[in-house]
Protein backbone atom coordinates (compact mmCIF):
# COMPACT_ATOMS: atom_id res chain seq x y z
CA UNK A 1 0.00 0.00 0.00
CA UNK A 2 3.04 2.55 -0.23
CA UNK A 3 4.13 1.77 -3.53
CA UNK A 4 4.28 5.26 -4.58
CA UNK A 5 6.08 6.38 -1.41
CA UNK A 6 9.79 6.58 -1.09
CA UNK A 7 11.06 6.63 2.49
CA UNK A 8 14.84 6.71 1.36
CA UNK A 9 16.63 9.15 4.21
CA UNK A 10 13.84 9.50 6.45
CA UNK A 11 14.44 8.81 9.83
CA UNK A 12 11.97 7.51 12.55
CA UNK A 13 11.63 10.02 15.47
CA UNK A 14 12.99 12.82 13.39
CA UNK A 15 11.30 13.15 10.00
CA UNK A 16 8.46 10.32 10.47
CA UNK A 17 7.05 8.20 13.17
CA UNK A 18 7.14 4.90 11.94
CA UNK A 19 8.26 2.81 8.85
CA UNK A 20 6.26 -0.24 7.52
CA UNK A 21 7.69 -3.20 9.00
CA UNK A 22 7.45 -1.93 12.21
CA UNK A 23 5.69 -2.97 15.07
CA UNK A 24 2.86 -0.82 16.75
CA UNK A 25 4.89 -0.69 19.99
CA UNK A 26 7.81 1.07 18.25
CA UNK A 27 5.90 3.53 16.85
CA UNK A 28 6.81 7.49 18.00
CA UNK A 29 4.14 9.52 19.67
CA UNK A 30 2.02 11.53 19.44
CA UNK A 31 0.87 10.09 15.60
CA UNK A 32 -2.30 9.58 13.70
CA UNK A 33 -3.24 5.90 14.09
CA UNK A 34 -5.57 4.23 11.41
CA UNK A 35 -6.99 0.80 11.99
CA UNK A 36 -6.91 -0.53 8.43
CA UNK A 37 -9.19 -3.05 8.83
CA UNK A 38 -11.79 -0.34 10.43
CA UNK A 39 -10.89 2.11 7.66
CA UNK A 40 -11.51 0.15 4.88
CA UNK A 41 -14.72 -1.51 6.61
CA UNK A 42 -16.50 1.58 6.58
CA UNK A 43 -15.02 2.74 2.63
CA UNK A 44 -16.76 -0.44 1.72
CA UNK A 45 -20.27 0.23 4.10
CA UNK A 46 -20.69 4.09 2.67
CA UNK A 47 -20.00 2.36 -1.12
CA UNK A 48 -22.16 -0.28 -1.30
CA UNK A 49 -24.62 2.15 0.49
CA UNK A 50 -24.53 4.64 -2.30
CA UNK A 51 -24.80 2.00 -4.68
CA UNK A 52 -27.49 0.38 -3.57
CA UNK A 53 -29.44 4.03 -3.23
CA UNK A 54 -28.52 4.89 -6.82
CA UNK A 55 -26.19 8.08 -4.91
CA UNK A 56 -22.89 9.26 -6.66
CA UNK A 57 -20.66 9.73 -3.39
CA UNK A 58 -18.30 12.65 -3.82
CA UNK A 59 -15.63 12.32 -0.59
CA UNK A 60 -14.96 15.12 1.50
CA UNK A 61 -11.07 15.61 1.33
CA UNK A 62 -10.87 18.25 3.97
CA UNK A 63 -11.09 15.85 6.40
CA UNK A 64 -8.09 13.73 5.80
CA UNK A 65 -6.35 15.95 3.56
CA UNK A 66 -4.94 12.45 1.92
CA UNK A 67 -4.59 11.47 -1.77
CA UNK A 68 -3.85 7.84 -0.32
CA UNK A 69 -7.05 7.56 1.58
CA UNK A 70 -9.38 9.65 -0.92
CA UNK A 71 -8.00 6.95 -4.06
CA UNK A 72 -8.81 4.12 -1.42
CA UNK A 73 -12.18 5.79 -1.08
CA UNK A 74 -12.55 5.45 -4.90
CA UNK A 75 -11.15 1.88 -5.26
CA UNK A 76 -12.96 0.62 -1.83
CA UNK A 77 -15.78 2.21 -1.87
CA UNK A 78 -16.63 3.73 -5.36
CA UNK A 79 -15.99 7.24 -4.75
CA UNK A 80 -16.70 9.49 -7.75
CA UNK A 81 -14.15 12.30 -6.35
CA UNK A 82 -13.76 14.63 -3.91
CA UNK A 83 -14.81 17.99 -2.56
CA UNK A 84 -12.24 20.54 -1.34
CA UNK A 85 -12.90 23.76 0.44
CA UNK A 86 -9.86 25.76 -1.11
CA UNK A 87 -8.27 25.83 -4.24
CA UNK A 88 -4.66 24.83 -3.08
CA UNK A 89 -6.47 21.86 -1.67
CA UNK A 90 -8.35 20.66 -4.50
CA UNK A 91 -4.72 21.19 -6.45
CA UNK A 92 -3.08 18.40 -4.36
CA UNK A 93 -5.73 15.90 -5.18
CA UNK A 94 -5.82 16.85 -8.80
CA UNK A 95 -1.93 16.38 -9.31
CA UNK A 96 -2.21 12.89 -7.04
CA UNK A 97 -4.61 11.91 -9.43
CA UNK A 98 -8.20 12.40 -8.45
CA UNK A 99 -9.78 12.71 -11.39
CA UNK A 100 -13.13 14.70 -10.55
CA UNK A 101 -13.52 17.57 -7.93
CA UNK A 102 -15.45 20.20 -6.52
CA UNK A 103 -14.35 23.20 -4.92
CA UNK A 104 -17.54 23.09 -2.59
CA UNK A 105 -16.50 26.85 -1.55
CA UNK A 106 -17.04 30.25 -3.21
CA UNK A 107 -13.50 31.59 -4.58
CA UNK A 108 -13.37 35.07 -4.89
CA UNK A 109 -9.73 36.38 -5.21
CA UNK A 110 -8.06 37.17 -8.39
CA UNK A 111 -5.11 34.76 -8.17
CA UNK A 112 -7.09 31.55 -6.50
CA UNK A 113 -9.38 32.02 -9.85
CA UNK A 114 -6.75 31.85 -11.78
CA UNK A 115 -5.52 28.57 -10.55
CA UNK A 116 -8.91 26.75 -10.06
CA UNK A 117 -9.01 27.61 -13.94
CA UNK A 118 -6.23 25.62 -14.53
CA UNK A 119 -6.98 22.78 -12.50
CA UNK A 120 -8.34 21.02 -15.43
CA UNK A 121 -5.30 20.63 -17.05
CA UNK A 122 -3.75 18.81 -14.78
CA UNK A 123 -6.72 16.26 -15.33
CA UNK A 124 -9.02 16.69 -12.89
CA UNK A 125 -13.08 17.59 -13.78
CA UNK A 126 -13.55 21.05 -11.91
CA UNK A 127 -16.95 22.42 -10.41
CA UNK A 128 -17.04 25.25 -8.11
CA UNK A 129 -19.86 26.75 -5.60
CA UNK A 130 -21.15 30.16 -6.81
CA UNK A 131 -23.63 31.98 -4.69
CA UNK A 132 -23.37 35.93 -6.25
CA UNK A 133 -23.56 36.77 -9.60
CA UNK A 134 -20.70 38.88 -9.68
CA UNK A 135 -18.48 35.82 -9.48
CA UNK A 136 -19.42 34.45 -12.83
CA UNK A 137 -17.56 36.86 -14.68
CA UNK A 138 -14.53 36.41 -13.67
CA UNK A 139 -14.49 32.23 -13.09
CA UNK A 140 -15.56 33.12 -17.32
CA UNK A 141 -12.83 35.15 -17.59
CA UNK A 142 -10.21 32.75 -16.14
CA UNK A 143 -11.33 30.12 -17.98
CA UNK A 144 -11.39 31.38 -21.21
CA UNK A 145 -7.89 32.78 -20.66
CA UNK A 146 -6.41 28.84 -19.68
CA UNK A 147 -8.40 27.37 -22.58
CA UNK A 148 -10.41 24.96 -19.43
CA UNK A 149 -14.02 24.53 -18.68
CA UNK A 150 -15.78 24.62 -14.93
CA UNK A 151 -18.89 23.35 -14.12
CA UNK A 152 -21.13 25.90 -11.31
CA UNK A 153 -22.96 24.71 -8.57
CA UNK A 154 -25.48 26.97 -7.57
CA UNK A 155 -24.91 26.99 -3.82
CA UNK A 156 -28.25 27.18 -1.93
CA UNK A 157 -27.95 28.31 1.98
CA UNK A 158 -30.38 25.43 3.23
CA UNK A 159 -30.05 26.18 6.97
CA UNK A 160 -26.67 26.42 7.73
CA UNK A 161 -26.62 30.05 7.52
CA UNK A 162 -23.08 30.33 5.74
CA UNK A 163 -22.93 30.94 2.20
CA UNK A 164 -25.91 30.02 -0.31
CA UNK A 165 -28.83 31.81 -1.91
CA UNK A 166 -32.40 31.57 -0.43
CA UNK A 167 -35.05 31.80 -3.42
CA UNK A 168 -35.89 29.96 -6.42
CA UNK A 169 -35.27 33.19 -8.39
CA UNK A 170 -32.06 33.86 -6.86
CA UNK A 171 -30.88 29.75 -8.24
CA UNK A 172 -32.17 30.33 -11.29
CA UNK A 173 -30.84 34.03 -12.55
CA UNK A 174 -27.11 32.55 -11.36
CA UNK A 175 -27.78 29.13 -13.36
CA UNK A 176 -28.84 30.89 -16.30
CA UNK A 177 -26.25 33.30 -16.39
CA UNK A 178 -23.61 30.24 -15.48
CA UNK A 179 -25.12 28.31 -18.65
CA UNK A 180 -24.80 31.11 -20.96
CA UNK A 181 -20.87 32.78 -19.91
CA UNK A 182 -18.36 31.45 -22.32
CA UNK A 183 -16.03 28.66 -20.00
CA UNK A 184 -18.67 27.73 -17.17
CA UNK A 185 -21.49 25.62 -17.65
CA UNK A 186 -24.16 25.10 -14.76
CA UNK A 187 -23.47 21.34 -13.41
CA UNK A 188 -26.10 21.33 -10.54
CA UNK A 189 -27.18 22.27 -6.97
CA UNK A 190 -24.90 22.94 -3.71
CA UNK A 191 -27.27 22.06 -1.19
CA UNK A 192 -25.09 21.05 2.18
CA UNK A 193 -27.29 21.06 5.39
CA UNK A 194 -23.79 21.16 8.10
CA UNK A 195 -25.46 22.78 10.85
CA UNK A 196 -27.72 19.81 11.73
CA UNK A 197 -24.69 17.02 11.00
CA UNK A 198 -23.70 17.14 14.88
CA UNK A 199 -27.41 17.39 16.39
CA UNK A 200 -27.60 14.24 18.62
CA UNK A 201 -31.14 13.39 18.17
CA UNK A 202 -32.24 11.24 14.69
CA UNK A 203 -35.58 13.24 14.83
CA UNK A 204 -34.30 16.86 15.19
CA UNK A 205 -31.72 15.75 11.84
CA UNK A 206 -34.62 14.50 10.24
CA UNK A 207 -36.71 17.50 10.88
CA UNK A 208 -34.00 20.10 10.06
CA UNK A 209 -33.36 18.07 6.79
CA UNK A 210 -36.63 18.04 5.74
CA UNK A 211 -37.06 21.54 5.48
CA UNK A 212 -33.59 21.23 3.43
CA UNK A 213 -35.37 19.10 0.96
CA UNK A 214 -38.53 21.01 0.57
CA UNK A 215 -36.35 24.26 -0.13
CA UNK A 216 -34.12 22.10 -2.73
CA UNK A 217 -37.15 20.50 -4.45
CA UNK A 218 -38.63 24.82 -5.10
CA UNK A 219 -35.39 25.56 -6.66
CA UNK A 220 -35.42 22.18 -8.67
CA UNK A 221 -38.95 23.07 -10.26
CA UNK A 222 -38.13 26.91 -10.55
CA UNK A 223 -34.65 25.74 -12.83
CA UNK A 224 -36.98 22.88 -14.24
CA UNK A 225 -39.64 25.59 -15.57
CA UNK A 226 -36.92 27.47 -16.42
CA UNK A 227 -35.29 24.78 -19.02
CA UNK A 228 -32.53 24.44 -16.57
CA UNK A 229 -32.33 20.56 -15.52
CA UNK A 230 -29.78 20.14 -12.71
CA UNK A 231 -27.38 17.10 -13.44
CA UNK A 232 -26.15 16.85 -9.94
CA UNK A 233 -28.16 17.76 -6.84
CA UNK A 234 -24.93 17.19 -4.19
CA UNK A 235 -25.21 17.22 -0.68
CA UNK A 236 -24.82 15.16 2.53
CA UNK A 237 -22.83 14.26 5.11
CA UNK A 238 -22.25 11.83 7.87
CA UNK A 239 -25.08 12.57 10.44
CA UNK A 240 -27.52 12.78 7.31
CA UNK A 241 -27.09 10.77 4.13
CA UNK A 242 -29.77 8.26 4.85
CA UNK A 243 -32.08 11.39 4.68
CA UNK A 244 -30.62 13.17 1.33
CA UNK A 245 -31.05 9.46 -0.51
CA UNK A 246 -33.95 9.03 0.28
CA UNK A 247 -35.02 12.45 -0.29
CA UNK A 248 -36.03 12.33 -3.98
CA UNK A 249 -33.84 14.95 -5.22
CA UNK A 250 -30.01 14.59 -4.12
CA UNK A 251 -28.45 12.24 -6.23
CA UNK A 252 -24.76 13.11 -4.90
CA UNK A 253 -23.47 12.63 -1.62
CA UNK A 254 -20.40 14.86 0.51
CA UNK A 255 -19.88 12.01 3.17
CA UNK A 256 -16.28 12.51 5.45
CA UNK A 257 -15.90 11.86 8.97
CA UNK A 258 -17.76 8.62 8.39
CA UNK A 259 -14.52 6.81 7.25
CA UNK A 260 -12.36 7.89 10.08
CA UNK A 261 -14.78 8.58 12.74
CA UNK A 262 -14.42 11.57 15.52
CA UNK A 263 -15.83 11.43 19.12
CA UNK A 264 -18.58 14.47 18.25
CA UNK A 265 -19.41 12.04 15.61
CA UNK A 266 -19.82 9.33 17.90
CA UNK A 267 -22.29 10.86 20.50
CA UNK A 268 -24.98 11.39 17.81
CA UNK A 269 -27.76 8.66 17.93
CA UNK A 270 -29.29 6.26 14.76
CA UNK A 271 -33.05 5.38 14.23
CA UNK A 272 -32.91 3.30 16.64
CA UNK A 273 -31.39 5.37 19.63
CA UNK A 274 -27.86 4.03 19.32
CA UNK A 275 -24.60 6.14 19.34
CA UNK A 276 -23.20 5.77 15.39
CA UNK A 277 -19.67 4.59 16.60
CA UNK A 278 -21.10 1.73 18.35
CA UNK A 279 -22.44 -0.19 15.08
CA UNK A 280 -23.28 2.15 11.79
CA UNK A 281 -19.13 3.23 11.99
CA UNK A 282 -16.12 2.28 13.56
CA UNK A 283 -13.49 4.42 15.18
CA UNK A 284 -10.32 4.54 12.84
CA UNK A 285 -8.80 7.40 13.19
CA UNK A 286 -6.67 7.63 16.57
CA UNK A 287 -4.20 9.92 17.98
CA UNK A 288 -1.42 7.42 19.16
CA UNK A 289 -0.22 8.64 22.80
CA UNK A 290 2.28 7.67 25.37
CA UNK A 291 2.42 7.99 28.89
CA UNK A 292 5.67 10.25 30.11
CA UNK A 293 5.13 10.88 33.87
CA UNK A 294 2.64 9.01 36.49
CA UNK A 295 4.44 11.20 39.83
CA UNK A 296 1.18 11.66 40.75
CA UNK A 297 -0.77 8.66 41.93
CA UNK A 298 -4.30 8.94 40.10
CA UNK A 299 -3.16 11.33 37.39
CA UNK A 300 -1.15 10.15 34.39
CA UNK A 301 0.63 12.27 32.03
CA UNK A 302 0.66 11.72 28.11
CA UNK A 303 2.28 13.24 25.14
CA UNK A 304 -0.57 14.25 23.45
CA UNK A 305 -1.52 18.00 24.55
CA UNK A 306 -3.53 20.89 22.08
CA UNK A 307 -0.51 20.50 19.55
CA UNK A 308 -1.56 17.15 18.48
CA UNK A 309 -5.33 17.91 18.09
CA UNK A 310 -8.28 20.09 18.20
CA UNK A 311 -10.28 20.57 21.01
CA UNK A 312 -13.20 22.46 19.46
CA UNK A 313 -15.58 20.26 19.84
CA UNK A 314 -14.79 18.36 22.68
CA UNK A 315 -11.62 16.47 24.70
CA UNK A 316 -10.94 12.89 22.99
CA UNK A 317 -11.91 9.75 24.34
CA UNK A 318 -9.34 6.81 25.44
CA UNK A 319 -10.43 4.25 22.99
CA UNK A 320 -11.70 1.10 25.07
CA UNK A 321 -11.10 1.69 28.37
CA UNK A 322 -13.32 3.55 31.10
CA UNK A 323 -11.11 2.78 33.77
CA UNK A 324 -8.84 6.27 32.76
CA UNK A 325 -10.28 9.41 31.46
CA UNK A 326 -8.27 12.09 29.04
CA UNK A 327 -9.33 15.32 31.51
CA UNK A 328 -7.38 18.19 30.24
CA UNK A 329 -4.23 19.21 27.90
CA UNK A 330 -2.14 21.81 27.78
CA UNK A 331 0.06 22.41 24.44
CA UNK A 332 2.64 19.53 25.33
CA UNK A 333 1.01 17.38 27.58
CA UNK A 334 -2.67 15.90 28.56
CA UNK A 335 -3.81 15.03 31.82
CA UNK A 336 -5.26 11.44 32.45
CA UNK A 337 -7.51 10.86 35.36
CA UNK A 338 -6.50 7.43 36.78
CA UNK A 339 -8.14 7.13 40.08
CA UNK A 340 -6.95 3.28 40.26
CA UNK A 341 -3.66 3.97 39.14
CA UNK A 342 -3.75 1.37 36.59
CA UNK A 343 -1.53 3.09 33.68
CA UNK A 344 2.25 2.97 33.89
CA UNK A 345 5.39 5.14 32.52
CA UNK A 346 5.40 3.98 28.63
CA UNK A 347 2.31 2.72 28.00
CA UNK A 348 0.26 3.53 25.15
CA UNK A 349 -2.94 4.44 24.99
CA UNK A 350 -5.70 4.96 21.13
CA UNK A 351 -7.13 8.23 21.62
CA UNK A 352 -10.59 9.21 19.51
CA UNK A 353 -9.96 12.88 19.00
CA UNK A 354 -13.30 15.20 19.37
CA UNK A 355 -12.95 16.47 15.77
CA UNK A 356 -11.37 14.77 13.11
CA UNK A 357 -11.05 17.44 10.24
CA UNK A 358 -8.53 19.83 12.21
CA UNK A 359 -6.61 17.32 14.17
CA UNK A 360 -5.85 15.43 10.75
CA UNK A 361 -4.57 19.04 9.76
CA UNK A 362 -1.56 19.20 12.44
CA UNK A 363 0.17 16.11 11.41
CA UNK A 364 2.04 14.92 8.89
CA UNK A 365 1.52 11.57 8.19
CA UNK A 366 -0.93 8.81 8.74
CA UNK A 367 0.36 5.42 10.14
CA UNK A 368 -1.68 2.61 8.88
CA UNK A 369 -1.98 -0.62 11.23
CA UNK A 370 -3.12 -3.78 11.12
CA UNK A 371 -2.91 -7.06 13.26
CA UNK A 372 0.12 -4.90 15.43
CA UNK A 373 2.35 -4.06 12.51
CA UNK A 374 2.49 -0.83 10.58
CA UNK A 375 1.26 -1.60 7.17
CA UNK A 376 1.65 1.85 5.22
CA UNK A 377 2.80 5.16 6.65
CA UNK A 378 1.04 8.19 4.14
CA UNK A 379 1.65 11.74 4.20
CA UNK A 380 -1.54 13.99 5.27
CA UNK A 381 -0.84 15.03 1.13
CA UNK A 382 -2.83 18.84 1.60
CA UNK A 383 -1.79 19.72 5.17
CA UNK A 384 -1.35 23.50 5.48
CA UNK A 385 -3.13 23.77 2.20
CA UNK A 386 -5.58 26.54 3.27
CA UNK A 387 -5.21 29.17 0.56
Amino acid sequence: MNTHQNFAGLEVGYDIPALPGMAEADIQTPCLVLDLNALERNIRKMGEYAAAHGMRHRVHGKMHKSVDVALLQERLGGAVGVCCQKVSEAEVFARGGISDILVSNQIRDPLKIDRLARLPKLGAKTTVCVDDLANLADLSAAAQKHGTTLGIFVEIDCGAGRCGVTTPEAVVAIARAAEAAPGLHFAGIQAYQGAMQHLDRYADRKAKLDAAVAQVKEAVAALKAAGLVPQLVSGGGTGSYYFESGSGVYNELQCGSYAFMDADYGRILDAEGQRIDRGEWQNALFILTQVMSHVKPDKAVCDAGLKAQSVDSGLPVVFGRDDVRYAKCSDEHGVIDDPKGVLRVGDKLRLVPGHCDPTCNVHDWYVGVRNGVVECVWPVSARGKGW
